[in-house]
């Protein structure tokens, strides 16, 4: 299962004179990501580079900001991936300080400022959401609302005619059992009008 962050949190460190500023924090997409980081651009003018990489609605992205390429973007990425997050940009500020780090060391200290940072990090589970409509016969009706509660659904619209018009929302990892329970109790009266294979939205838990 996914995870994203409740809050950021940031790190710090003085790596042969360099300094290190670290930082993971949620974030939708890619779009709020450039916006952050050209904040972050504006809050430390004299800072030597501005790195980061991003973990967001199934993609992944990375910029070195003028480091040896491979050296900083990516390896933050790994960190992101490896402890399985979702909508989390990571962002290290570097202040140089003279001495060069070579590539190992560059790699090492945008792992660790990542990593660190992390280790303070409240992880939420991430919910990927469906939305799912059928129409029922009006005698369903009260039987399906006592049900939204055991599968963490809501029920968004309803509409009555010749049967009733639900639109439902629920999270993915429980949509097949609810239709099939739905299924079962409606004895071939359910009509579902849009199975939207594709989560409707993420949330945190």
């Amino acid at each position: 299962m996914p995870f994203t962050l409740s809050a950021p949190v940031h790190s710090e460190s003085m790596i042969k004179k360099s300094r290190f500023i670290g930082c993971v924090e949620p974030l939708a997409d890619r779009a709020a990501a450039l916006r952050r980081v050209t904040q972050l651009r504006a809050e430390h003018p004299a800072a030597t580079h501005v790195c980061w990489a991003l973990m967001a609605g199934g993609h992944s992205a990375a910029n070195d900001d003028g480091e040896p390429g491979g050296t900083a973007g990516r390896p933050m990425l790994e960190v992101l991936r490896h402890q399985d997050l979702e909508g989390v940009l990571a962002t290290v500020v570097r202040y140089y300080g003279g001495t060069p780090l070579g590539a190992g060391g560059l790699v090492r200290a945008y792992t660790d400022s990542v990593a660190r940072a992390l280790l303070q990090a409240h992880k939420v589970p991430v919910i990927r959401w469906r939305q799912l409509r059928c129409v029922l016969p009006h005698a369903l009706e009260g039987w399906l609302r006592r049900e939204l509660d055991a599968h963490g659904a809501s029920l968004v619209d309803a509409q009555r005619g010749e049967g009733v018009t639900v639109t439902l929302r629920l999270p993915e990892a429980n949509a097949a059992a609810f239709v099939a329970r739905l299924n079962d109790a409606g004895q071939g009266r359910v009509l579902w009008l849009e199975d939207d294979s594709a989560p409707s939205g993420r949330d945190e838990a």
